[in-house]
């Protein structure tokens, strides 16, 4: 375990933009992410960073660009140190061994390019706000369509779904909440072969990442897919892919529908949090030791079991 990393400050570079986890650095013709060790609930950001998170969701970013280039090309130049280094060092940056150290298996350098203002979550079973927003369909009576988008009557906490559901999103600034919105509307905002596209893509990746992480294990019951323009023509993906962040990952030898399932990512944060007497707007609750402690050690098997290695 590394010493947790709140903020990510580069000496003699000035940060391009700061988001809930990353740290956002540019430069010239690409970008350098640093994945802190922050965490955010109800995007929100906590108050206390999660041990190895950002090397686990770099890592686990890394492994799924480099295994689903076939279906979408991505936004990753490099991810080694050396690469990193050598540009950190020609824009002036001092590249210290401790500098080193503090980005090293955190860190992504990225190509620029314009990103979509939507987020594309895919839902391949009954959880979340997705399970929350339909009991309030279910209700009313009638035919239940979630984000305008029919299902059956009946369902369960956790059901999988007839077929994964992809359900759109905006994207939030910090401190704000994200908004699902159904696909007429990001055809509205990003255009209708746009949207068509990127809803394909999503739910190509997620039968991929679905049926790839089933065999080690784990269900991932649903996930979020962020999208760019290279030279505002080629769609890719970006930001991060199939992590414990941007993702539901389920232990399928616990599974049982009809309840909240264990996990192995955030939501144990959040099911913590939903007992707290908290309005879900900043400043967030402080965690305690064993939160903390036992989300770190969720985040770690997560990255052992899909890539099959513990994290280095």
């Amino acid at each position: 375990m590394t010493t947790p990393l709140l903020t990510a400050d580069i000496p003699g570079l000035s940060r391009f933009t700061t988001g809930k986890v990353r740290d956002v650095y540019d430069l010239g013709d690409a970008l350098l992410l640093v994945t802190t060790d922050r965490l955010s609930a109800f995007d929100v950001v906590l108050p206390d960073p999660i041990p190895d998170k950002g090397r686990v969701l770099t890592g686990l970013s890394r492994f799924w660009f480099e295994r689903t280039r076939d279906i979408l090309p991505n936004h990753l130049i490099a991810a080694d140190m050396d690469s990193i280094g050598q540009r950190l060092h020609d824009a002036g940056v001092n590249v210290t061994p401790d500098l080193v150290a503090m980005l090293e298996g955190r860190s992504l350098l990225v190509q620029k390019c314009r990103a979509l203002p939507v987020e594309c979550v895919v839902r391949g079973y009954l959880a979340g706000s997705a399970w929350k927003d339909y009991q309030k369909l279910f209700a009313h009576g009638g035919e239940v369509r979630l984000y305008d988008l029919p299902l059956p009557v009946g369902l369960r906490e956790s059901d999988r779904l007839p077929a994964p559901l992809f359900t759109p999103a905006t994207k939030a600034a910090v401190g704000a909440h994200d908004e699902n919105i159904p696909f007429a509307r990001a055809a509205e905002i990003i255009g209708p072969d746009l949207a068509a596209a990127v809803r394909d893509k999503s739910l190509a990746l997620y039968a991929f990442a679905r049926d790839y992480a089933a065999a080690r294990g784990i269900i991932i019951a649903d996930t979020k897919f962020e999208f760019g323009l290279r030279d505002d023509s080629e769609l890719i993906l970006i930001d991060e892919a199939l992590t414990p962040d941007s993702s539901r990952f389920w232990d399928a030898a616990l599974y049982k529908p009809g309840r909240p399932q264990p996990s192995f990512d955030k939501q144990f944060v959040r099911d913590y949090l939903e007992t707290q007497d908290w309005n879900k707007t900043p400043p967030a609750p402080a965690l305690p030791p064993e939160i903390i402690a036992k989300t770190a050690e969720k985040y770690r098997d997560a990255y052992r079991l899909l890539t099959g290695q513990p994290l280095q």
